[in-house]
């Protein structure tokens, strides 16, 4: 989906409103004081405040697929796969924080495309726990419960961005961190 100029700007905006405010807490009144326009001006660019919600939720899990995408379409060693995972869901993440601060938080509140945004995310779990399985048994390691490690790394990547806007640490080093103690929770002594 491909934003004109004007919605990038409403867009930039509701993120940092949504943020303050919470998705819920906000109002398009709201957002059009921020923007110094009349509230019904707004909807000459979009259809609601929902469509907004939208646009942050379905664009950064799309950059999650196209990410997972350019991972799987690698012929990198199984480990380092994994790694690269790592770093890149973790880019996403960090290159987005009060974006993913809203879609981690918010997504609940997509009344009219929930179900199909509920379905996406499931699908993006299931390919993240297939690339997990297969990189698995390349190492020939026993993994328990394929799910629950995928939900918790999931988890973890997602809600680094929390650590990152309360440390003053480098971004660098902490992701590094991450990755670290996600591979040392995986892998054990097998590294």
């Amino acid at each position: 989906m491909e934003l004109k100029e004007k919605q990038k700007k409403i867009l930039d905006v509701a993120v940092e409103l949504f943020k303050e405010k919470g998705y819920m807490g906000s109002s398009v009144r709201d957002l059009a004081t921020k923007l110094n326009i009349k509230a019904a001006s707004l909807y000459a660019h979009i259809r609601s405040k929902e469509e907004i919600l939208e646009w942050i939720c379905f664009g950064i899990a799309h950059e999650f697929f196209a990410q997972l995408q350019e991972i799987k379409n690698t012929n990198l060693p199984p480990k380092e796969k994994l790694n690269l995972f790592i770093d890149k869901h973790l880019s996403v993440v960090l290159n987005n924080r009060d974006v993913t601060h809203i879609y981690s938080n918010e997504w609940k509140h997509l009344d009219g495309r929930l179900p199909e945004f509920v379905e996406m995310r499931k699908n993006y779990q299931l390919e993240v726990e297939q690339l997990l399985l297969e990189i698995y048994k390349a190492e020939n390691w026993e993994l328990k419960s394929p799910t629950f490690t995928t939900r918790f790394i999931l988890h973890t990547l997602n809600n680094s961005y929390f650590w990152f806007k309360r440390n003053t640490e480098s971004s660098v080093d902490i992701k590094e961190e991450i990755r670290d103690k996600i591979l040392f929770g995986l892998l054990g002594n097998q590294k």
